[in-house]
């Protein structure tokens, strides 16, 4: 009896230190991860920074950072706090084209994930279907969305309808081989998945090109119509909002859900 409460602390301290050597080294892996990860932004930064400095190329190629962080003052002047951004005044361009594509995408993806995850898994469970549909699927994500631009507009005329269907062309089809695919080989998940992050990735994509040509809001329009007047600061904007939304999206809520999935259950294996 003393002896087991003699190694009672010991067991404790032991575990103890564990844990702590656990949050140590896993603390430091994301520490490392994020300081890498900047690395390549800093060398961005430092050479857009000197660019301006030196004038290696000329602002109309290149504008200056701070007339690029200047530009969303310039797009929300007149904006009256945040009732007039969730009312959409005319005067918050900046949050209003924000806005547009963002809702675009949250409903394109509404409408076709669960489309794409269903018809893909019925079509997989089926050997006949699958080898029916699979060339179908294989056309349909050869074409790049953008190429139905042209037809969408004949079809639906300038506006979000266009938008949407370029978006929904996207996300379903890919999405949809994925599925079928994974249930196919089997094992559906890791394909369904990974079909997921790549169809939104590609959605998006196809979204601001769409916006640019077939759009009356949205940044891809915003980017279009800013370079029509040689607002080139305004296009960098652009360009730049559309990457950290973007990145924002990939990182806080695809790749989150990879890791809970498909990762924490085993599926795929992944480097340490």
């Amino acid at each position: 009896m003393s002896t087991q409460n003699m190694s009672r602390p010991a067991d404790t301290s032991a575990l103890r230190n564990l844990i702590l050597a656990m949050n140590r080294r896993f603390g430091r892996q994301r520490l490392r991860q994020f300081v890498l990860g900047a690395i390549p932004f800093v060398g961005l930064l430092a050479l857009w920074e000197a660019n301006t400095l030196f004038g290696w190329l000329p602002p109309v190629l290149i504008p200056p950072l701070g007339d690029v962080v200047g530009a969303i003052g310039t797009l929300q002047a007149g904006c009256r706090g945040l009732w007039a951004v969730i009312n959409a005044d005319q005067s918050c361009q900046m949050t209003n084209h924000m806005i547009a594509s963002i809702a675009r995408v949250v409903l394109a993806a509404a409408i076709g994930l669960p489309m794409g995850v269903a018809f893909g898994i019925l079509a997989g469970m089926n050997r006949t279907v699958s080898r029916l549909l699979e060339p179908i699927g294989l056309f349909a994500n050869s074409i790049s969305g953008i190429a139905w631009i042209p037809l969408a507009i004949v079809w639906f005329g300038i506006g979000w309808k266009t938008t949407l269907f370029i978006m929904l062309n996207t996300i379903f089809w890919l999405l949809f081989f994925n599925a079928m695919l994974g249930v196919y080989v089997p094992g559906a998940m890791p394909s369904i998945i990974t079909g997921i992050r790549m169809s939104m990735g590609f959605g998006w994509r196809a979204l601001i090109a769409a916006e640019m040509i077939g759009g009356t809001s949205g940044l891809g329009f915003m980017i279009f119509a800013s370079a029509q007047e040689f607002k080139m600061e305004e296009v960098v904007l652009g360009v730049v909002v559309i990457a950290i939304i973007w990145f924002a999206t990939d990182k806080m809520i695809l790749e989150p859900l990879e890791r809970w999935t498909i990762h924490r259950w085993g599926l795929v294996w992944t480097p340490r």
